[in-house]
């Protein structure tokens, strides 16, 4: 019952989130406040599927452009890593989305970036693009490193993208983790805790592409290190909760 109830909630504020924000982008498409907008929006549906999100360092946000790297696991990134997407920000998606019916119209409408990853050239292509984009409107930019769901794997390698466009765009790499959410499920009244925290940024000025190796790897640690210490206190807070 409690699913049911959940997925009839979750329905209807997901077509009024479509139609009100599909209109607000009909009006001003491709706006840079579009995705911050939706972001909001999704981020109350949390409450509803019985997740309390604690979110971490917001305050280091700054008007300045970066790179956001944030740790995807599943779908319902898509209402707990919102909490903390600034203004100014869009996303990195795969071509694919585009073919979604009304989700991926919106998508591109909201000003989200869309990149074919199977074709390696258009994909270099559209990372220039993202580069000059990043400079010209003052715009940060929200990639999944990882380019796929871990699905409670951990960390997974990263790919390189993410961080030429940093460099090559001359922004700082700001890393974005949640806490493990393996555990939701849409038939449990309480899915506990999810942390999201916002590091330190990285600076890219005087890195060289071809550093972009070392790089990767030095944030893949410092990532991965974060979130086993927010994924152990979140369970601790769920544990005193029960």
């Amino acid at each position: 019952m409690l699913l049911i109830l959940r997925c009839l909630i979750l329905s209807v504020m997901l077509i009024l989130a479509f139609f009100i924000g599909g209109l607000a982008c009909i009006l001003r498409p491709r706006h840079r406040d579009n995705v911050h907008m939706f972001a909001k929006v999704f981020s109350w549906a949390a409450p509803v599927l019985g997740i309390k999100v604690i979110v971490r360092n917001a305050e280091k946000q700054s008007d300045k452009p970066c790179i956001f790297l944030a740790n995807h696991q599943n779908n319902y990134d898509m209402f707990t890593h919102t909490a903390i997407v600034p203004k100014g920000t869009v996303s990195l998606g795969k071509k694919s989305l585009a073919w979604m019916p009304l989700f991926g119209q919106i998508y591109w409408l909201s000003g989200n970036i869309l990149i074919d990853r199977k074709n390696r050239s258009k994909a270099f292509d559209t990372m220039a693009a993202t580069a000059r984009k990043i400079k010209e409107k003052c715009l940060s930019v929200w990639i999944f490193p990882e380019g796929t769901r871990s699905r409670g794997k951990g960390l997974l390698p990263f790919k390189a993208g993410a961080f030429y466009t940093a460099i090559a765009a001359g922004v700082p790499m700001v890393p974005v983790l949640a806490s493990n959410q393996g555990h939701i499920k849409l038939n449990r009244w309480n899915n506990g805790v999810v942390i999201i925290e916002m590091m330190d940024p990285i600076d890219t000025a005087g890195i060289d592409k071809t550093q972009v190796k070392e790089l990767s790897k030095r944030i893949h640690t410092m990532m991965a290190e974060k979130l086993s210490q927010l994924n152990q206190e979140a369970s601790a807070l769920m544990a005193k909760a029960v």
